[in-house]
Order: structure tokens, then sequence, then C-alpha cells
């Protein structure tokens, strides 16, 4: 179905994940995974990191990242709500994929080998959810963030 006059400027911009350490997470993403801070909102009680792959072939400075932020897709949003860092009886944020009600599942990435990210993220000593050697679909990973969610690393040229 075509899409109407009505949405034809809809984008599908971010995704929210609430985190409980800021660094571990933004190194994770930014220094396992490969994305950019294209822009941070701190507030009195909590900080939200914005994230995303940069395809430009360029540079950018923080302002372009800034300013073309909410016209673009693929948005990664980290909210870390302040203190749960160094909170010994926080227990974590819900990665919805344990009982009780399962509902998020996981973000996703593409890569052109995904054998050969899977090699790079086992030499950084990232957790795995699933190898390519485990169960029926062997040709997709699962891996863990710091606060467990689960990001599935697949083939660019995936055909279903």
């Amino acid at each position: 179905m075509p899409r109407s006059a009505e949405t034809a400027s809809f984008r599908f911009n971010h995704t929210m994940l609430r985190v409980k350490d800021p660094k571990a997470s933004l190194h994770f993403y930014q220094e396992v995974l490969g994305m950019e801070l294209y822009d941070k909102a701190e507030f009195s009680d909590f900080t939200l990191y914005f994230l995303a792959f940069n395809h430009e072939g360029q540079e950018l400075t923080d302002e372009l990242k800034r300013s073309t932020r909410f016209g673009r897709e693929g948005i990664l949003e980290l909210t870390h709500n302040h203190g749960t860092e160094t909170d010994p009886n926080f227990k974590g944020y819900a990665s919805g994929n344990a009982d009780p009600g399962r509902g998020f599942g996981h973000i996703a990435i593409t890569v052109d080998d995904v054998g050969k990210a899977c090699a790079r993220f086992e030499e950084l000593g990232v957790k795995f959810q699933k190898r390519l050697t485990d169960g029926k679909m062997r040709h997709i990973a699962f891996i863990l963030d710091p606060d467990g969610y689960w990001v599935e690393v697949l083939p660019n040229s995936l055909q279903l």
C-alpha cells in the first residue's frame, strides 16, 4: 500500500534503551560496534545519549550531528537515570527476553562478514547470547550489551 500524504514525512527515528552505567554502554556502542555519539542531553536526574552509524563518508562536526539528529533514521537513544551505576541494590533493567512478560526482543546491526565480526567480538570479550555455531540459523549471531540487551548481528545481504 502506498504511503498517504498524511504519512509521507514519517520516519523511524530512534529506539530508546535504559542503561545502568553510561561509561560501559558508550564504550560498547562506540568502541565495539563503531557507532558515533550524535548528541547528548543532560537533565537533573537523567542523561540521554544519541548514537548512530556515520555513513556519510566524511567526519561530521558535533554541530552537524546535533542539527541532523531528528531528520535521520537509525538512532539509538541510551537513557541513563543518574545513580543506577553506583546503587548496589539496583538489579538492572528488564531486557524483554526473560519471563515473566517477554516483550522487547532485540536491536540488530548488519555487517559485511558475520564471521569476522563475531571473531572481533570474541577478541574484545563480548558476551554472546547465540553464536554462529548455535541452533539452526547459522548465519546470525546475538551478542549482549552491558545491560543484557540482545544485539542481533546479521549479514548485509541476508535473504529470508
